[in-house]
């Protein structure tokens, strides 16, 4: 199993994908957007993304978009991870195509919690 962390922020990166590997994914990170979709063209596919709003150059939103104009990824299931916790940001990013959200700080919990809604099969 594969995961994707996207995130400017180095900690954020770190926690993300200590639970991620806690659980028993291989993880990849990107410090942007751009990288992130780099690595995800690289790699064609991830069992799981998660991207922070907030980046410079793209934002994940903008990466979400990009994304979901992509068929080849039309099945890979997004995450938004954020200090956004406005609901009309919440729509904004479901709307764009994300399959879930999740307001940081995150915990091991909320983010099990959230991958069993998705479906993702834990290793």
């Amino acid at each position: 199993m594969r995961a994707l962390v996207i995130d400017d922020s180095k900690s954020a990166r770190e926690i993300l994908g200590d639970i991620l590997r806690e659980i028993g994914f291989d993880v990849l990170k990107a410090k942007d957007a751009r990288e992130g979709m780099t690595i995800l063209a690289e790699i064609k596919s991830a069992d799981i993304v998660l991207v922070d709003w907030f980046m410079p150059g793209m934002s994940g939103l903008e990466f979400i978009h990009a994304v979901r104009a992509n068929p080849d990824y039309s099945q890979v299931p997004l995450m938004m991870v954020t200090t956004e916790t406005e609901m009309p940001q919440v729509v904004l990013a479901l709307e764009a195509g994300a399959n879930e959200y999740v307001m940081k700080p995150v915990t091991r919990e909320m983010i099990l919690e959230k991958l069993q809604l998705l479906g993702v099969t834990i290793p």
